[in-house]
C-alpha cells in the first residue's frame, strides 16, 4: 500500500540550478511526474488566488510555460495537490464553495496528448471534479421524416424531469425573439474556431457560411442539472460524437423501407417534390451508414410508432421502472483550510481538526477516486466522498505534511 503525500513548497527556485524567477507570490505546490516537475502556484490578488502552472523539465534543465486548457478553478484562498497517477493531479482548493473545491490537472491524458500533438507545445488541462456519476447521454439519429422528432417529443412529454436538450452553439446572428443560452449559444466565429481546435466540441458543421455545433460543456450542463441529455443529430454528427471522448448511447431510427419514408414525406406536405427527392437521396446514404458503419449501438425500425416508442423506452430502462443509474450529487465538500492529505491506493484520506473548548476534535473524510470517469475538456465524474473514523487510519498518516 503506497502513500503519496502532498508537497508544500516554500522557495522552489532554490531547488533548480538555473535560478528561474518564479512569478508566483503566494502558495505553491510541486509534483514530480516522470522527468518533469509540475509547479502549481497561486497568484495572489487581495489575499485571493488564481492558479497558474509551470513545468520544470529535469531532462533538459529548463522551465516551460505550458498552454493551459479548460476552465481553471475560481479564485480561492489556498490549495493542496496530490498525484493520482502518472496522467493527472488532484488539486483541492480552500476558500472555495463546497461544490467547487475539487479539480484535476491533466498532464498526460489522451486529451492532453492529442492537444500536444496538434499544437506542438506543452499542454495541461483543467477538469472540474464532480461527486457521483451521470447517466449516459442519448444520441438519436435517423433520416428526415423517419419520426425521430416525434419519438423524442413523446419521451420528453412522458418524462419531463428526466431528459433535457443541450443548447447548440452558432456563429450566426440571433433572430428576433431568440435568446442567448436558450435557443442557441451565440458566439463569434474566431472564438468557436479556437474552441473547436481545443477539442471542446463534440460535433460541428458549416451551414450557409455559419458554424453550428454541440459543445462538451453544453452536454455537461444538462447532466449538472440532474437530467439525461438527448442529442438529436444527423449521422455525420453522430459519427463525430462517437469519435469523441463522450460516453453515450447511440440509437438509429430506421424507416421500414425507403418507399414508406417517401410516403411519409409526401403526407407531411411541407416540402416540394424536388426537396423530397433530395431528402430521399440523403436518407438512402444515412440508412446505409446507420446500419453498417458501427456508429450505433441500437437500430430501431419505426414501422409502428407506439411499438417503436416502447422499444425506445426499453433501451433506456424506462419500461415500467425508473432509471437506476446514479445521478450527480448537488452536495459539495466543505474542506477546512488546515488539513493533512494522503493517497492510499485509490483513496485520498484527509484529516483535519475542529477547535473546541477542550481538546480539538479530529475529522476524517475519504475521497474515493477509483471510479473516476470523463475528464478534460469536460467534467471528471464518479468522485465518492464519505466520512470515516480517524483512529483506524492513524498509522497510515505518519509523515504526512500538514498544510496551512
Amino acid at each position: 500500500m503506497g502513500e503519496a503525500p502532498v508537497i508544500y513548497v516554500e522557495n522552489l527556485k532554490d531547488r533548480f540550478s538555473d535560478g528561474f524567477n518564479l512569478r508566483f507570490k503566494g502558495f505553491e505546490t510541486s509534483i514530480d511526474v516522470g522527468d518533469k516537475t509540475f509547479v502549481i502556484g497561486s497568484n495572489n490578488n487581495d489575499s485571493i488566488s488564481s492558479i497558474e502552472v509551470q513545468i520544470y523539465d529535469k531532462s533538459k534543465g529548463k522551465w516551460v510555460i505550458p498552454t493551459v486548457l479548460g476552465t481553471e478553478p475560481k479564485r480561492y484562498e489556498g490549495h493542496s495537490a496530490i498525484l493520482l497517477n502518472e496522467d493527472r493531479i488532484m488539486v483541492i482548493t480552500w476558500g472555495s464553495t463546497p461544490d467547487d473545491c475539487i479539480w484535476f490537472l491533466e498532464v498526460d491524458t489522451e486529451y492532453v496528448k492529442q492537444q500536444k500533438k496538434a499544437s506542438g507545445t506543452e499542454v495541461v488541462a483543467w477538469s472540474k471534479g464532480v461527486r457521483g456519476d451521470a447517466e449516459k447521454p442519448v444520441v438519436i439519429s435517423g433520416p428526415s421524416g423517419v419520426g425521430k422528432g416525434t419519438l423524442i417529443n413523446m419521451l420528453m412529454k412522458e418524462f419531463p424531469t428526466m431528459f433535457g436538450f443541450s443548447v447548440s452553439h452558432t456563429t450566426r446572428a440571433p433572430r428576433s425573439m431568440e435568446k442567448n443560452g436558450v435557443h442557441y449559444h451565440f458566439t463569434e466565429r474566431s472564438i468557436m474556431e479556437k474552441d473547436i481546435k481545443d477539442g471542446k466540441f463534440l460535433e460541428f458543421a458549416s451551414v450557409h457560411g455559419n458554424l453550428y455545433g454541440t459543445s462538451t460543456e453544453a452536454v455537461e450542463a444538462v447532466a449538472d442539472s440532474g437530467k439525461r441529455c438527448i442529442l438529436d443529430i444527423d449521422v455525420q454528427g453522430a459519427k463525430s460524437v462517437r469519435a469523441s471522448s463522450l460516453d453515450a448511447v447511440f440509437i438509429f431510427i430506421s424507416p421500414p423501407s425507403v418507399a414508406k419514408l417517401e410516403e411519409r414525406l409526401h403526407l407531411r406536405g411541407t416540402e416540394t417534390q424536388e426537396q423530397i427527392q433530395k431528402r430521399l437521396r440523403n436518407a438512402k446514404a444515412e440508412i446505409e451508414q446507420g446500419k453498417s458503419s458501427g456508429i450505433f449501438d441500437h437500430i430501431l425500425c419505426n414501422d409502428h410508432l407506439e411499438k417503436c416508442y416502447d422499444d425506445l423506452k426499453k433501451l433506456l430502462g424506462l419500461d415500467g421502472t425508473t432509471s437506476t443509474n446514479p445521478k450527480p450529487s448537488s452536495k459539495g465538500i466543505n474542506l477546512p483550510s488546515k488539513h493533512a492529505a494522503s493517497k492510499i491506493n485509490n483513496k485520498i484520506l484527509i484529516e483535519s481538526e475542529t477547535p473546541g473548548s477542550g481538546n480539538p476534535s479530529k475529522n476524517s473524510i475519504v475521497l474515493d477516486v477509483s471510479l473516476l470517469k470523463g475528464g478534460a475538456p469536460s467534467r471528471t465524474r464518479g468522485l465518492n466522498v464519505y466520512a470515516v473514523d480517524p483512529n483506524p487510519f492513524s498509522d497510515s498518516l505518519n509523515g504526512i505534511h500538514k498544510l496551512s
